[in-house]
């Protein structure tokens, strides 16, 4: 077998390693998730030094170790430079390469979420400052969470299996959202089943959804970011629309978090910036 193998990867997490050296990991469409050493990545004239930053992509030859691989040659094909030019965008990269880092498999084939991550870091790195970025990181994680197999359901009760619509007519509607179910849950099944000798036990709401923030959570599978003059009633746009993502944002977080049994260290820095920044 050969000790040495080549294959496309972008780096996710760098930490110094020893002297001089970094340790890096990176997700390889051929591969999966890959850790590995790049030896004096960390000296100044070090040929491997800016090839082993965040969101870097290279061609690699890598050499098998008993514990950790070793990277020999790096050939740098597209990097993100944008990204590190704005804090929030910076912010919003290292919380999705986070979460590819909990949801990617090791020596498996990654095409879809090496794709998937790539294309949402262009999107990041082109976005305008007109633009919300609560709402490229809701479809991001929506989008990621969707081709791991864990996203939730958004159109249908996960409990009736009814079809739920956003109700613009009643202030008061609204639907809940139950992270231990995986998804929407209709409210009304309580009123009926009051009579009901057997009464459906419904699960943990987590949170409830209005019709503005669920109309965003359907929408959020398209492949470009759902524009609001598309998807809501022309009676209520000319009202905040930052607050709204803001929620599905929090909502998609957290139930991320659930699913995978961990918290997000990056969310930090996020919830750190003024909403202004997103």
């Amino acid at each position: 077998m050969s000790r040495t193998y080549q294959t496309t990867g972008i780096i996710l997490k760098g930490i110094p390693f020893q002297e001089a050296d970094r340790l890096v990991t990176l997700l390889s469409p051929d591969y999966g998730l890959i850790r590995a050493i790049v030896p004096g990545a960390r000296k100044q004239k070090s040929r491997l030094r800016g090839r082993s930053e965040l969101f870097v992509i290279n061609e690699l030859l890598i050499a098998k170790g008993r514990s950790l691989d070793k990277i020999t040659q790096a050939n740098t094909l597209e990097s993100y430079p944008g990204l590190s030019k704005d804090l929030g965008k910076l912010a919003a990269a290292q919380y999705l390469a986070e979460l590819v880092l909990n949801l990617a498999l090791d020596d498996l084939p990654q095409v879809e979420v090496y794709e998937l991550f790539n294309e949402h870091l262009r999107r990041l790195e082109k976005m305008s400052l007109a633009e919300s970025l609560y709402g490229y990181l809701a479809q991001a994680v929506f989008h990621l969470l969707a081709i791991a197999g864990i996203g939730p359901q958004v159109h249908r009760c996960c409990v009736t299996q009814e079809e739920l619509n956003p109700n613009f007519h009643d202030p008061s509607w609204c639907v809940g959202f139950s992270f231990d179910a995986g998804g929407l849950i209709n409210l009304r099944i309580r009123d009926k089943e009051k009579n009901n000798t057997n009464p459906i036990v419904l699960p943990i709401i987590n949170q409830r959804l209005k019709a503005t923030e669920l109309t965003i959570l359907q929408h959020l599978n398209e492949s470009s970011l759902p524009h609001p003059y598309k998807i809501l009633p022309a009676t209520i746009l000319d009202s905040d629309f930052i607050v709204p993502w803001l929620k599905v944002e929090h909502l998609l977080r957290n139930y991320a978090e659930y699913q995978l049994g961990r918290s997000f260290r990056s969310v930090t820095l996020i919830d750190s910036l003024p909403i202004a920044e997103f």
